[in-house]
């Protein structure tokens, strides 16, 4: 088995482990950020053996310089579809919105002078 046969190349951006919905992003935001090994990650994620974590992180270590451009592109992606949903909130948010600026507006009312 090669290395590769770990993981479904969907898109530039969206490698996934095979079998399951879980992007290499996020095994490796775990492994890198939060500084988990590969067993406290496969514990973290029921769908992915020790087996899979470990392939993701000699993959990544094979493929450092492209893998980090990948989780900056990765990165980049979120960050602007965040600004997005911000700038362009669903009628869900938008209701969850008013229904804050309204209980902040009563508890404004209703607080004792000081």
């Amino acid at each position: 088995m090669q290395l590769e046969d770990y993981f479904d190349f969907l898109a530039p951006d969206d490698i996934r482990i095979k079998g399951t919905r879980i992007g290499i992003e996020t095994i490796l935001t775990d492994y890198l950020e939060l500084g988990l090994f590969a067993e406290q990650i496969a514990a973290r994620y029921p769908s992915l053996s020790v087996e899979q974590v470990y392939a993701t992180l000699i993959y990544y270590w094979r493929n450092r310089a492209q893998m980090d451009a990948y989780l900056r592109r990765v990165d980049q992606e979120l960050e602007h579809q965040r600004r997005q949903q911000d700038q362009q909130p669903t009628p869900a948010v938008q209701r969850l919105r008013e229904l804050a600026r309204q209980r902040d507006a009563q508890r404004d009312l209703v607080a004792p002078a000081v």
